[in-house]
């Protein structure tokens, strides 16, 4: 009976060992608070991964997350300066800074953790939008915006033991019944901003191109003053060495020979020509060869019919022996005009000759 008793109060003893011991360690994870509650008062905090000890059935443990969360926020309505109204999308990141005070104000539940951060974000946001032009809330969207929200939520949380890390809006949107007219605005807009910078592109390019026609202009002018200088002053060297050629008694008889030998060529170029000279004329001279004293002056015609009449026929036989004499003259001058024609071309071009090389 002895032995009984003696086994079951071994049994007990091990069983209230083992239960003892149960109660008096505890495990604290990767990421977490462990909290040592005594009679609801928390008297230490945990935050090493490992086994830890405590006092059995005195002392309890609460667990609270260290690592950061996310918290996706219900979308809200928000007023810009403007009062133009949008629609703000948030998500939040936070994590608990002091468990202590995350344990005292808010139990350490997460759901009303989250309440909290809901109002604190939702206020912060509303201010900063608030205070802010529609345009201005568009041009501040990213860094600028989020750490405008961000820093002011904070200033609600730090009592809570919470910090929030980033207080961002996802999306910015505008309601429906506005957001046409607002798309609308915005396409006037670019369109202005894009036709001022086209007027200034063709301000731009109307500038260049007077510059260059004026350049063109002033360049063709030069270019022609230059020509007319150059051609005067070939002119000038023409006639220069055109004097200097004919500058002695011989050489300008020989020019009047040649200059007649060309009008006489040109006015005999028809057969029904009539060729009324003047007796001392160049032409009459290379005719004859010499001053011709042959023709009667117009102003000592006779005056009675007789006189006339001798003077009818002396000049016809006259005319019909100077017809034979003009015959024979005009063949033996049309080869002297040849020659001379020739003797004129190897002149000119002896002339141009000179003028190139000049």
């Amino acid at each position: 009976m002895k032995k009984v008793v003696k086994r079951t109060a071994l049994i007990v003893i091990v069983v209230a060992a083992i239960i003892i011991l149960i109660n008096s360690l505890y495990t604290v994870k990767y990421n977490n608070y462990a909290l040592v509650k005594r009679f609801g008062k928390v008297t230490k905090v945990d935050n090493e991964p490992g086994l830890h000890i405590k006092t059995p059935f005195i002392e309890d443990i609460q667990l609270v997350y260290s690592g950061t969360r996310v918290y996706d926020m219900p979308t809200s309505d928000v007023i810009t300066k403007d009062k133009k109204s949008m629609i703000a999308d948030d998500y939040v990141l936070w994590r608990v800074e002091d468990p202590i005070k995350y344990y005292k104000t808010l139990g350490a539940v997460d759901a009303r953790a989250e309440e909290r951060i809901d109002a604190a974000v939702y206020n912060a946001t509303k201010n900063t939008i608030s205070s802010m032009t529609q345009d201005e809330v568009i041009a501040a969207r990213g860094v600028a915006l989020t750490e405008t929200i961000t820093n002011e939520a904070n200033s609600d949380m730090s009592e809570y033991g919470i910090i929030i890390l980033t207080a961002e809006i996802k999306a910015l949107d505008l309601p429906d019944d506005n957001k046409n007219a607002v798309y609308e605005r915005m396409i006037s807009e670019r369109q202005n901003i894009a036709a001022s910078y086209t007027a200034k592109g063709e301000s731009e390019a109307q500038i260049i191109k007077n510059e260059t026609d004026k350049e063109v202009t002033i360049t063709i002018a030069e270019a022609e003053k230059n020509a007319e200088t150059i051609i005067a002053e070939g002119e000038a060297e023409y006639m220069r060495i055109l004097s200097e050629a004919y500058n002695d008694p011989a050489k300008a008889d020989f020019y009047n020979y040649l200059r007649g030998l060309d009008a006489l060529k040109a006015s005999l170029k028809s057969n029904n020509n009539i060729l009324m000279l003047d007796k001392n004329s160049e032409l009459v001279k290379i005719l004859y060869g010499t001053e011709s004293e042959t023709f009667v002056d117009p102003g000592n015609y006779p005056d009675d019919k007789e006189e006339a009449t001798e003077a009818e026929t002396t000049e016809k036989k006259e005319t019909e022996t100077t017809e034979t004499t003009n015959t024979d003259t005009t063949e033996n001058t049309e080869s002297e005009t040849t020659e001379t024609s020739e003797t004129t071309e190897t002149t000119e071009k002896s002339s141009d000759s000179t003028e190139k090389t000049n």
